[in-house]
């Protein structure tokens, strides 16, 4: 459906922790020198046929001076990284007291506090605790992360969580999208935040879709993907406002579709059904051509079934010219982030376009012969000029979402 407003939506402020580090200097970094940050799980035991993760590393920074202490330890891992990517997106935005008071919150997760309450439940069976402590139960829904961000930053704009599996915090992008192109609000900050716990770990290996080795995205010998955890924020903006103000644009939101297969509660659609209208729909609302579209970062979680969809969609869409169009995935670097991963990999794909450099596929060694012809970016990356790029994120259920992504001053 073609959008209701040509009002361009600028992004202002980026954020991130991911398991490359603390910041989005940290992720950028990572990213170009390639660096594979999934290694052992050290976060809780596992006995199953995968013991590896991307893990955050501990020393992130949160700020928590406006948060009271007794909440302040109620927060989850998830509440945290979701502070910490938040704080440094509106730093980097420039958003003081006024802007933040007029600021809404879309949120993307899917586990919520569920560690904590995994451990509560542990302490509890092993007689650590003789009783459940409310305390460490509070943490658990999903829109805790966003009410944390609210109070601790002065955010007071609406507020709205999504959880729908793996495309969660692209569908907040796309949410707070549509709500500024709406008129409903000038500044929007759409997060994404997942932490790793045992229940999802258990589920996707029970399922067998965890690789027991660091996954490799389009590789003909990939046999599954490797959870992560972290968090990304981004500052959306009128762009009328945003250079009103003075505020630098690091790229803008073109446009974005949204789709369900409705086909299976985990497997995608054969076809990708879902997929190829969510990325048609992200074209015609950005007014973009395929031809225009200069790189892809994929959904690429490095599972059989779900790569070779993925390859099947992106040649319905772009025909003939696909293998002239660079695609890549950073889950090889970052794991797989659950409904962090559309935020995350918007500023991955943010930054590809202001700095010309396609982040790698680490790990990939022997593409797949059945797309042989394909661009595939593996390591280095490669140095190009970018103006356009698309990102995808597939979640359990048929959840399709493709954001339509611009560098700023070239469309």
């Amino acid at each position: 459906m073609p959008r209701a407003s040509t009002r361009a939506v600028a992004i202002t402020g980026l954020g991130a922790v991911t398991a490359l580090g603390p910041d989005v200097r940290a992720l950028v970094t990572g990213i170009a020198e390639g660096r594979c940050a999934i290694g052992p799980l050290t976060l809780f035991s596992h006995a199953g046929r995968c013991r590896i993760a991307a893990e955050v590393p501990e020393a992130v920074p949160v700020p928590l001076a406006a948060v009271a202490p007794a909440t302040a330890r109620r927060l989850s891992r998830a509440d945290r990284f979701a502070l910490a990517a938040a704080a440094e997106a509106c730093r980097d935005a420039g958003l003081d007291a006024a802007l933040r008071q007029q600021t809404a919150i879309a949120l993307g997760a899917t586990t919520g506090g569920m560690r904590e309450t995994e451990e509560a439940y542990r302490r509890r069976r092993a007689g650590e605790d003789r009783r459940f402590r409310l305390g460490r139960m509070l943490g658990t829904p999903l829109s805790t992360s966003a009410a944390a961000v609210s109070q601790a930053l002065g955010l007071f704009g609406p507020r709205v969580t999504f959880s729908t599996a793996c495309s969660s915090s692209a569908l907040a992008i796309a949410a707070a999208t549509d709500a500024i192109r709406a008129g409903r609000t000038r500044l929007a900050l759409a997060i994404g935040t997942d932490q790793l716990c045992r229940l999802t770990y258990a589920g996707f290996d029970a399922l067998q879709a965890l690789d027991p080795e660091p996954c490799r995205p389009f590789d003909g010998q990939r046999r599954g993907l490797s959870l992560g955890e972290g968090a990304a924020a981004l500052v959306l903006e009128d762009a009328d406002h945003a250079r009103a103000r003075g505020a630098r644009i690091h790229a803008l939101v073109l446009g974005h579709g949204t789709a369900t297969d409705a086909y299976h509660p985990t497997a995608p659609h054969p076809a990708g059904a879902g997929a190829v209208a969510a990325l048609r729909a992200a074209l015609a609302d950005a007014g973009v051509s395929p031809e225009r579209v200069d790189y892809v970062n994929a959904h690429g979680s490095g599972t059989p079934q779900n790569d070779a969809v993925e390859v099947g969609v992106l040649r319905a869409v772009f025909g003939r010219r696909l293998p002239r169009v660079p695609v890549s995935s950073t889950k090889s670097q970052l794991g797989h982030t659950l409904g962090a991963a559309g935020a995350v990999e918007a500023v991955v794909t943010v930054r590809a376009l202001g700095d010309g450099l396609l982040p790698p596929t680490v790990n990939l060694r022997t593409p797949d012969p059945a797309w042989a012809d394909l661009d595939l970016v593996r390591e280095p990356g490669r140095r190009v000029p970018l103006a356009v790029a698309v990102t995808s994120s597939y979640g359990f259920g048929g959840h399709n979402v493709t954001l339509v992504l611009g560098r700023a001053g070239a469309v």
